[in-house]
């Protein structure tokens, strides 16, 4: 996607925002072509700035993040966000073309994180990582660890073996109910499966159900499909699918979506199983130009170095999450020495995207030297508000299915 008069325009007004910076960096590791990559500082600057880095792969920085770096300058916290190689402000060479495939690895993303905290003079920083930021996070900590400070792992990502622990969170709380309290679910569920009105794709919605409203949302809306009111279901589908196009200057998954299959095997091999969340996934790949990149092998790791990381590390985890599940963020726990757990029991993935406030919290925490203290905190952290859109969300559904529970449905599943 080259350039135009719009995203000229708008990349001016992004870049003419308060700490909004470029470095030229190398398109590829020969070095022999440059490209400007974008970040931005804000908040009173310190000797030991935050390192935010989002998730995806494919989630802006500058434009997508501009409301919590308000929120966490009024808390004094100095952070800094890079725009990731191939997404948003630093998707372009000088002469207005994408970048191409050879220029979107991990590796130069990592290097692309070192050369930032060069470029303002940071020896050190305090780096939260959030889902995929998680990984690059720990890459960084492989590749320089003299830059670490402290760390903050966010719903983390560990290796391309994930998608187990994935399979067996999505099927444990939907097929076999060995959550706590979801029995009744999962019964439902193996009654609309019996009856195919339950895909892998009817699993994601289940999923992004029970993330933001837990059991008694998603056994509403399993009710629903059950009585044969498919309008809300379809719909909420739809809203997934539409969340994998690409937002330009917020989410851009065509360019750097190859990481997650190439390096990271975001979707393994599909099992054949009932509600394997690997169809799901794939589909992320139908916004990658060209054939689905094979996994080729992971750039580090982890399992290995986490047990040298010799930093305050503090590991995050929703109970709700099945994108990054608890059982991932356990095992990070026990890998990093001395790390401190917190877990949130009302929460799904990244609490920087959902929960914005224990978010800043966190950081907060860990600047003052008291990242030991958080795993006490947990339950005080998990009452703080949720984000306004997701409860938004909630209430439209919830309001939703009201309505759609008054009106005649089609073939109820018997």
């Amino acid at each position: 996607m080259r350039w135009t008069l719009r995203s000229r325009l708008v990349e001016a007004r992004l870049a003419a925002q308060p700490g909004v910076r470029s470095i030229r960096r190398p398109i590829t590791p020969d070095g022999t072509a440059h490209f400007d990559l974008h970040y931005v500082r804000t908040g009173p600057p310190s000797a030991v700035p935050v390192l935010v880095i989002p998730g995806g792969p494919g989630v802006a920085s500058i434009q997508t993040y501009r409301t919590t770096r308000r929120h966490a300058a009024d808390l004094g916290l100095d952070i800094v966000m890079m725009e990731h190689r191939g997404v948003g402000m630093s998707r372009h060479d000088d002469d207005g073309n994408d970048l191409p495939a050879a220029a979107i690895t991990i590796e130069q993303v990592v290097d692309d994180l070192n050369a930032v905290l060069d470029d303002i003079g940071a020896e050190r920083a305090i780096v939260y990582g959030s889902s995929y930021g998680t990984y690059l996070a720990a890459g960084l900590a492989v590749r320089h660890p003299g830059r670490i400070h402290a760390m903050v792992l966010d719903s983390p990502v560990l290796s391309a073996r994930d998608i187990d622990e994935i399979r067996s969170a999505v099927r444990g709380l939907l097929l076999d109910g060995r959550r706590t309290g979801s029995a009744d679910v999962a019964e439902k569920v193996r009654r609309l499966v019996s009856g195919g009105a339950f895909d892998s794709l009817s699993g994601e919605v289940a999923a992004t159900a029970y993330a933001i409203g837990g059991l008694p949302l998603l056994s509403r809306l399993l009710d629903l499909l059950l009585s044969g009111h498919t309008l809300l279901w379809r719909g909420m589908a739809q809203l997934g699918t539409l969340t994998l196009r690409n937002i330009p200057y917020h989410h851009e998954v065509d360019l750097v979506g190859r990481i997650a299959f190439r390096e990271l095997d975001y979707a393994g091999q599909p099992d054949g199983l009932p509600l394997d969340p690997s169809e799901a996934l794939l589909k992320v790949a139908d916004q990658i130009p060209g054939p689905t990149p094979s996994f080729e092998g992971e750039p580090y790791d982890l399992v290995a170095e986490m047990p040298g990381f010799d930093w305050p590390t503090v590991v995050v985890s929703g109970r709700r999450d099945l994108t990054t599940p608890p059982a991932v963020a356990a095992r990070v726990a026990e890998l990093v020495p001395d790390a401190v757990l917190v877990e949130f029991q009302t929460a799904a993935h990244s609490i920087l995207d959902t929960r914005e406030a224990a978010a800043l919290q966190i950081m907060r925490a860990v600047v003052d030297g008291h990242a030991g203290e958080l795993a006490t905190r947990a339950g005080e952290l998990d009452e703080l508000p949720g984000n306004v859109s997701v409860r938004l969300l909630v209430a439209f559904i919830e309001l939703a299915a009201a309505v759609e529970k008054r009106v005649p449905g089609t073939s109820p599943i018997v």
